[in-house]
Parts: structure tokens; C-alpha cells; sequence
């Protein structure tokens, strides 16, 4: 990265928006949306829910806005919401949260990914992720003019190697940005992973960012909060949101939490972005994260049978497919066909097959894009009837791939 570039030029550098001249593109979720609304295709590529969340909760957010609840919220948050959050930390993850001085309250998971960065990271600091990544996260490490470090998770089971992870975590490593469940591969972390990361931290003095937006969306296992570790609350920003949880994607309403220390850090910065968000929103998501367990584990099931649809579907079709244990997305390996490119192919698809998804290379660093050339990244996150007619329409697909 040139350091004669401006902030928004670094940003754009670390989202892989800029092209060889160092002009800004559209992303690839523009274009592949755009294409699908063209041809008309179905559009598994963004991560959005075709759903609406709960009746019940939407209907508390209509109710606050007639009564009022239109005007600034408190900066942390409002206390009923703070207190649901620490609440729902207890009862799913016996973690006890100062709803006080442990929350707060931001527009959406991302703005709270954003204020950690912004806290802590100094020029030339180093982050470590894990690739592919989350956009936004190179994104925000090219704005702070930080350095981007990966280790990679590659197909199959994308489980970072531990020397791996050794090797990448350094006395110059300030975060450790970790998502888990993670997008875009779908995988779910081991615990040993997870204590590895721990250790790590402490070995080399480093806070953990821990973006957990998919907690409940995980398939035949349990998701383990990294804060919830032996050694690993004192050092970890754990982050979440309404959006994933609930299908409330559009509210923004999203948290962080952690020791006193590192949430005042956070609420400093956050303060001078939005200052507060959401006020009618708040009260509703405080509701939502008081809904019984069933809840939780219902609409977990119900996306792991829409991931089930679509990954059947692609496997009856010849294509192999990489089961997710959690998120909205799954991973189909196209490098036995004629045609590999997953770019390539993405481009085409919503002509051909009448069905768009995103590839996988375009959550990873440019000079490592041809590890992941042959993966396709689907959501499955949408109505059975739909992913039914996707699964009709991606029969093609093979034939398409070998033309």
C-alpha cells in the first residue's frame, strides 16, 4: 500500500475497490445485483433474509415510534437494552456484563467493528485475521493505515493451521479480529482454535476483536464465545447484532461488549461517529433478546434445512459443496469443471443459470485470490420455495461450467 494515498483511498485499497489505475470500482455485490436484477435471476449472493423478523417485536418499534421515541437515544444505548444484552450473556454463555460500564450500544455490528479499530490502532500497527474476510474489515484496517495480516482457511474444512497462526501473531500484532461464526466460509472454530487465539493474545499483549453476529445461527453445534474462555474476557471486544439474530438487518442495531476499559475506548470514538442510532429500534431488540430459547434454536432449524435444500441441490447436480455448521452461507467447489474461475463464472450466472452468487477470491488479499479461484459462495438464507426453484435453475450449472 502506497503511503501517499488518503485515508479513503486506503479504504477502498483494503475493500479490493480500486482498479490497476487506482480509480474506485463498484463492488462485486453491486455488480453481480445488478446482473441478477437484469436477467432477472434469483440472488443468492447478498446475505439478507427474505423473511421478516417477529411480528410481535416489529410491532414494539411501531408502537415507540407513536409514542414518541424519535430523538436522540442515549450514547451507550438505552439502560433496557443494555440490561438485555447483559442478560442474554448470562443466560446463553454464564458470562456476567456490567450493563453500566461493559455495553454499548452501536449502529449495527459494523459501526462497533469500526470503533475498535479506530480505538486501538496506531500506524503501521498489525491486524490479524483470518482469509477469506469479512470486506469491511480490510476496509477499516486500510483507513487506520494498519497493517493486514491472514492466515489462511482453505478448503475443505477451513481450520486455520496453528503454526500458521503462530507464525502471523507477533509483538507486533495489536488485534486479533476474529469471526466466529465465520462469514464467508460458513465454518464454526474449535475450541482449541479459540484457547490457541487466547494464548496468543496474552503471549503477545494484543486485544481480540471477536465478531460474533452469527451466535445463534450455528447447525449441530454450539457456538463458544472466545470472552467466555478461561483468560479470555480480560482482552476480548465481543461484538454482535440484531441483524443476523432476529432478521432485522435494515434496524442497525448492534453491540459491543466487554471489560470497562475497552468498551470506554470504544464509546469514545462511537460517539463521534453517530453518537446514537435506532431510539425506536432499541426497546424492540431488547425484546427480542428476552424471546425464549426456542426461538433461537427454531430459526436456527429452519436455516439449516434452507442450507440443506440448496447444498442437496448442488450435490445431486455434480457440483461438491462445503456444508456450513453456521451463518447464511455455504461454499460449492467448482475447480473440477472446464470453466473455474469463480469471477468468471459468477459473471455468467445470472444469464445462463438464471441464479447469481458471489466468489469467494474477492474476501481474500489479491496475490492470494487464486487459492480460492474455484469456490462460490451461496446464502441460503431465504424462503424454501425460493431455494427450491434455485436448486431447478442451478442444474444447469454443470453444463454451463463445461461448455
Amino acid at each position: 500500500m502506497s503511503n501517499s494515498m488518503t485515508p479513503w483511498q486506503r479504504t477502498a485499497h483494503g475493500a479490493n475497490l480500486l482498479d490497476a489505475s487506482g480509480q474506485p470500482g463498484v463492488t462485486i455485490f453491486e455488480e453481480i445485483t445488478a446482473l441478477a436484477n437484469k436477467h432477472e435471476a434469483i440472488n443468492l449472493g447478498q446475505g439478507f433474509p427474505d423473511t421478516e423478523g417477529p411480528a410481535e417485536i416489529r410491532q414494539i418499534a411501531v408502537d415507540a415510534i407513536l409514542s414518541g421515541a424519535n430523538q436522540y437515544a442515549p450514547g451507550s444505548g438505552i439502560l433496557e437494552l443494555r440490561q438485555a444484552i447483559s442478560d442474554h450473556q448470562k443466560r446463553f454463555y454464564s458470562l456476567d456484563i456490567d450493563p453500566n460500564n461493559e455495553v454499548v450500544v452501536s449502529t449495527g455490528a459494523t459501526e462497533a467493528i469500526a470503533s475498535a479499530l479506530l480505538a486501538f490502532l496506531e500506524p503501521g500497527d498489525e491486524v490479524v485475521t483470518f482469509e477469506p474476510f469479512y470486506d469491511s474489515y480490510a476496509a477499516m484496517i486500510g483507513l487506520t493505515n494498519a497493517q493486514h495480516k491472514v492466515v489462511q482457511l482453505k478448503a475443505p474444512n477451513f481450520e486455520p493451521s496453528v503454526n500458521e497462526l503462530r507464525q502471523a501473531i507477533t509483538d507486533n500484532t495489536r488485534v486479533i479480529l476474529i469471526n466466529n461464526p465465520h462469514n464467508p466460509t460458513g465454518t464454526v472454530f474449535s475450541t482449541s482454535i479459540l484457547n490457541e487465539v487466547i494464548a496468543l493474545a496474552h503471549q503477545h499483549d494484543c486485544i481480540i476483536v471477536a465478531d460474533e453476529v452469527y451466535e445463534h445461527l450455528t447447525f449441530g453445534t454450539k457456538h463458544v464465545p472466545i470472552a467466555s474462555l478461561p483468560g479470555g474476557f480480560e482482552r476480548t471486544i465481543t461484538i454482535s447484532s440484531a441483524g443476523k439474530s432476529f432478521s432485522f438487518t435494515g434496524w442497525k442495531v448492534g453491540w459491543a461488549t466487554g471489560p470497562q476499559n475497552l468498551i470506554t475506548a470504544i464509546r469514545t470514538v462511537k460517539q463521534f461517529l453517530t453518537y446514537s442510532s435506532g431510539p425506536a429500534f432499541q426497546p424492540a431488540v431488547a425484546k427480542a433478546l428476552n424471546l425464549p430459547e426456542s426461538f433461537f434454536t427454531g430459526f436456527a432449524s429452519s436455516l439449516a434445512q434452507g442450507a440443506n435444500i440448496l447444498a442437496d441441490g448442488l450435490e445431486n447436480a455434480g457440483i461438491p459443496v462445503i456444508r456450513p455448521k453456521g451463518t447464511y452461507f455455504l461454499v460449492a467447489d467448482i475447480n473440477g469443471f472446464k470453466h473455474n474461475d469463480a469471477i468468471e463464472v459468477a459473471r455468467m450466472m445470472p444469464q445462463e443459470v438464471g441464479v447469481a452468487a458471489i466468489p469467494m477470491s474477492v474476501f481474500v488479499h489479491p496475490q492470494n485470490a487464486s487459492s480460492y479461484q474455484g469456490l462460490l459462495r451461496f446464502a441460503f438464507c431465504k424462503k424454501p420455495e425460493v431455494l427450491t426453484d434455485a436448486v431447478g435453475k442451478l442444474q444447469q450449472l454443470p453444463e454451463v461450467l463445461n461448455r
